[in-house]
């Protein structure tokens, strides 16, 4: 993951300075794909506006995984929540409406059309998430689906995946040997869809 992504994250659970006593995280809904721009159009917005005592902290939650891109693992950056952002600010009508009018948010998330606090508890479990060490695999595998298996001593037999373990990067697929369905544990990288 990005350094400065990593250290905007841990930066977001400090304390505030004491004019920021009461702000709170509120969760901003964004079109999803303009994440980042949205973020920096708000950063922009807060200097030229002056409202850095009322928004202290934008945060897009992020988090590293491994994908399978033409069969090899690559490293990328997944946004935990597509089409949202948090934003730790003190509600008043300025701070709102500098929010709110910032091009590419679509409102706050909230009971009726008040803008709804998430706790700290919530932030600071979302916080911990995208820092977890071990990065995940993603995969477009699920149960059911028939696969190939591209290397290994099963190399080229067809079969059905039997269960997916996004965690370890591992597939178990029902190899037909013998007239009978035969579990095979397997990495993502020695299997393709069909």
């Amino acid at each position: 993951m990005d350094t400065n992504v990593q250290q905007e994250q841990k930066e977001a659970l400090k304390t505030v300075p004491a004019v920021g006593n009461n702000a709170k995280w509120y969760v901003i809904h964004i079109q999803t794909g303009y994440e980042n721009k949205v973020k920096h159009a708000l950063e922009q917005r807060i200097k030229s506006l002056g409202v850095e005592e009322s928004i202290f902290e934008i945060v897009i939650p992020m988090r590293d995984i491994i994908v399978i891109k033409k069969g090899k693992k690559a490293k990328a950056v997944e946004k935990v929540f597509p089409g949202y952002i948090l934003v730790k600010m003190v509600l008043n009508d300025d701070s709102w409406l500098v929010v709110r009018t910032t091009e590419g948010v679509t409102g706050f998330v909230g009971a009726g059309l008040k803008p709804t606090p998430i706790s700290d508890k919530e932030v600071q479990a979302i916080m911990k998430f995208v820092q977890q060490e071990q990065p995940k695999f993603k995969t477009k595998f699920s149960t059911g689906e028939a696969v190939k298996i591209t290397e290994g001593p099963f190399a080229d037999f067809l079969g059905t995946i039997e269960a997916v373990d996004d965690e370890r990067g591992k597939v178990r697929v029902l190899v037909s040997i013998f007239d009978r369905e035969t579990p095979v544990e397997l990495d993502f990288l020695q299997v393709a869809k069909l």
